[in-house]
C-alpha cells in the first residue's frame, strides 16, 4: 500500500463504476483487501500508507475504524448492484490489523459475508506482527472464520530487525506460528526480507533456518526496496548505511529458493514459496491473474473489470468522506487493452504456470530468451513461458523486452 497515491481521474460522489467495470461482474474471482493503517511504530523501510497514534491527527481513532470499514463495505455493495458476487478471499493487511480487536475484525468480516456471502472454503488472512497477537485473541480470530495468518518475520537476527527498526525479537515469529497452529490455523505464512545492509549471507541461511524450523506452509521472501522518503533512506544517504547491492540480493535469492526446495517448499510466484497447492495465497493469486477485488480503508486500491480506483489516504479524511455519505475514492483509472494486455503478462510471467507463448508477440525475443536459459524447455514444447530459475533474477527485463 505504498504512500504515495497516482493521478487519475476523478470519481462520481457516489462512487458509480462505469458500465465496461460492470459488465462480467461475477463471472471472474471476486475478493475483498481489508487495509487496516495502524502501526505503533513506523518501521525505517516501510514506505506503506500507515500511522502511528501521533500521526493521526483528529478525525481519526482506531476505536472508530471498524465502523467506518463496514459502511465501506456496505458502499461496496450498492454500488456492485445485485450482481452475485461469493468472496473467494479476504485479506487484511495493513499497517498492523492485529492492533485492533480481534472482535472488530471478525465484525469487517462479518459485513463482507453479510453482504456479499462467502464462496465456500473462503481464504481469510490476516497479517500480523508477531508480538501483536497471543493465543485468546487467535483463537478469536478463528472462530470468528479466520483461516490464514501472515506474520512479518523479516529476519531471525536481532542486529538486521535494529537496523529495520523491527520490535519483535528472534524466536517470537516461531512460537507465533505455534500458536496459530494450537488455534486451528492451517494455513501460516512467514515474510521475509534479504540484502538489509548489515546482513551477511550467513544470517541470511539463518533466517530462513528459522524460518523453515518454525512449521509455516508458506514463505514470502523479498528484497529490501529502499523507499525515498523513509528513515532507512535518509541513513544511506548520509552514509550510515551501505545501499543493497544487487548481485548480493540475487545471490541472497538464490540461497533462499535452495534451502526452501530442500525442505519441501515450491516457487508458485517469483517471492512466494507453498508446501503444497492448498497452501498458495489464493488472494495474492487472484490479483496475478486478473481478478476482481475491492479495496477498503484509506489509501487501498480496488479493481473491476478494467477499472483501477484508489481511496483517499488519511484515516480521518476517508471517515469523513464515509460520514458524510460519499465515495472515498480519491481518483480512478480505466485501463485500455493495451494497459491490460501489459499488466497481465508483467503478473502472470512471475508465476509457475508461465504465460500462454501464443499470445506472445516478439518471436525473437522469446526465442533468445529460450537460448539465454531464461525459460524451461519442456514447458515451451507444451507452449507456456516459464521462467527458470535464471529467468526469475532476470524476470523484470524480460517483461520489458516482451512489452
Amino acid at each position: 500500500m505504498p504512500s504515495t497515491l497516482p493521478d487519475g481521474d476523478p470519481v462520481p460522489a457516489s462512487g458509480e463504476l462505469p458500465e465496461s467495470a460492470l459488465a462480467g461482474l461475477g463471472e471472474r474471482p471476486f475478493g475483498f483487501y481489508v487495509h487496516v493503517p495502524f502501526c505503533v511504530t513506523r518501521c525505517g523501510y516501510c514506505d506503506f500508507n500507515t500511522y502511528t497514534a501521533s500521526e493521526l491527527g483528529p478525525g481519526a481513532a482506531q476505536r472508530d475504524y471498524a465502523d467506518t470499514a463496514v459502511d465501506e463495505v456496505r458502499r461496496a455493495r450498492a454500488n456492485l448492484g445485485a450482481a452475485r458476487l461469493p468472496v473467494e478471499t479476504v485479506f487484511f493487511g495493513g499497517g498492523t490489523p492485529t492492533l485492533l480487536p480481534a472482535g472488530d475484525l471478525v465484525r469487517i468480516l462479518g459485513a463482507i459475508e453479510e453482504e456479499f456471502g462467502l464462496a465456500p472454503g473462503a481464504e481469510v488472512t490476516t497479517e500480523a506482527n508477531p508480538e501483536s497477537v497471543d493465543p485468546a485473541y487467535l483463537a478469536e480470530l478463528r472462530e470468528g472464520g479466520f483461516n490464514r495468518m501472515s506474520f512479518g518475520m523479516q529476519s531471525a537476527r536481532e542486529h538486521v530487525l535494529a537496523v529495520l527498526d523491527r520490535r519483535h525479537t528472534p524466536g517470537r515469529p516461531a512460537r507465533a506460528v505455534r500458536e496459530a497452529r494450537q488455534a486451528g490455523f492451517e494455513h501460516v505464512n512467514l515474510d521475509l526480507i534479504y540484502s538489509t545492509p548489515g546482513e551477511s549471507d550467513d544470517d541470511w541461511r539463518a533466517s530462513l533456518a528459522a524460518a523453515i524450523e518454525a512449521g509455516p506452509d508458506h514463505v514470502s521472501a523479498y528484497s529490501l526496496i529502499v523507499e525515498d522518503g523513509t528513515k532507512l533512506a535518509a541513513r544511506i544517504r548520509r552514509g550510515e548505511l551501505p545501499m543493497p547491492d544487487d548481485d548480493v540480493a540475487a545471490d541472497r535469492y538464490l540461497i533462499a529458493d535452495t534451502m526452501l526446495a530442500e525442505a519441501g517448499f515450491e516457487w508458485y510466484e517469483v517471492s512466494n514459496w507453498a508446501t503444497s497447492e492448498a497452501g498458495r495465497c489464493r488472494h495474492n493469486l487472484l490479483y496475478w491473474t486478473g481478478g476482481d477485488w475491492w479495496g477498503v480503508g484509506p489509501g487501498a486500491h480496488s479493481h473491476v473489470g478494467g477499472t483501477r480506483w484508489w481511496n483517499v489516504k488519511h484515516p480521518a479524511a476517508y471517515a469523513r468522506r464515509l460520514a458524510a455519505g460519499t465515495s472515498p475514492a480519491q481518483a480512478r483509472e480505466v485501463l485500455g487493452s493495451g494497459d491490460r494486455a501489459v499488466e497481465r503478462l508483467m503478473l502472470e510471467l512471475r508465476l509457475a504456470q508461465g504465460f500462454p507463448l501464443g499470445e506472445l508477440d516478439r518471436p525473437r525475443v522469446v526465442a533468445r530468451a529460450l537460448a539465454d536459459g531464461l525459460l524451461e524447455t519442456e514447458p515451451f514444447k507444451a507452449g507456456r513461458a516459464v521462467l527458470t530459475l535464471r529467468g526469475r533474477l532476470l524476470a523484470d527485463a524480460l517483461v520489458r523486452d516482451l512489452t
